[in-house]
């Protein structure tokens, strides 16, 4: 019996990497981005590429995104190298909105509000539930799948706190970061394995 009900788990994981859009002009020039649609630069496109490369030396079955042009462009031609299309757009994984700093310098943006507390933002706590919802939604529907999910840095920084319950460190452009989740009653269980293709240490309790 329990050697069922471990294998049922493990059939009923869910491994995600979740990848962060290529390079933008706005993000070389430190612009808060948010959900302003910017599209990808020629960096940005090659970052792309070579995560692409680095994903497909695994097997993925589903192929996710934000619906912003930066992100489905990023899945879009990731999808290329892994021959996945790309099947759908999850308003959760969009980028947190920066209210009226959206579009400003991180520094401009400080020189208004150093608090951080830009008016008409989204709050970094809406912005982890959004975010560990729209995980936590994957589970149910790709159970035993592994998936490719291409979103945002502040966003992915956002669920890996929620999951590891401390800060996480800026995701690079393209950068991959693995979880593994299974659902256990009303919750979803997430070990994060790595964080910008980096393994994560686990800490002893």
């Amino acid at each position: 019996m329990t050697d069922h009900a471990d294998s049922d788990a493990r059939n009923s994981s869910v491994r995600v990497a979740l990848v962060r859009h290529g390079e933008t002009d706005w993000n070389i020039d430190g612009r808060l981005q948010g959900s302003s649609d910017i599209p990808l630069n020629d960096i940005g496109r090659q970052q792309a590429r070579d995560a692409g490369s680095v994903l497909a030396a695994d097997e993925w079955d589903t192929l996710v995104s934000s619906p912003l042009s930066r992100a489905a462009e990023t899945a879009d031609i990731i999808g290329d190298i892994v021959g996945l299309p790309r099947s759908a757009d999850h308003d959760d994984l969009a980028e947190r909105h920066f209210g009226r700093a959206e579009g400003m310098t991180g520094y401009d943006a400080w020189a208004y509000w150093p608090d951080g507390r830009y008016p008409g933002a989204e709050s970094s706590h809406d912005l982890a539930v959004r975010g560990r919802r729209g995980l936590d939604r994957i589970v149910d529907t790709h159970s035993g799948e592994s998936v490719i999910a291409v979103a945002h840095g502040g966003i992915i920084r956002a669920i890996l706190h929620t999951v590891t319950g401390h800060p996480a460190p800026r995701i690079a452009n393209a950068g991959i970061s693995v979880l593994v989740g299974q659902r256990s009653g009303s919750d979803v269980d997430w070990t994060v394995e790595t964080i910008n293709s980096i393994p994560v240490r686990r800490r002893r309790r």
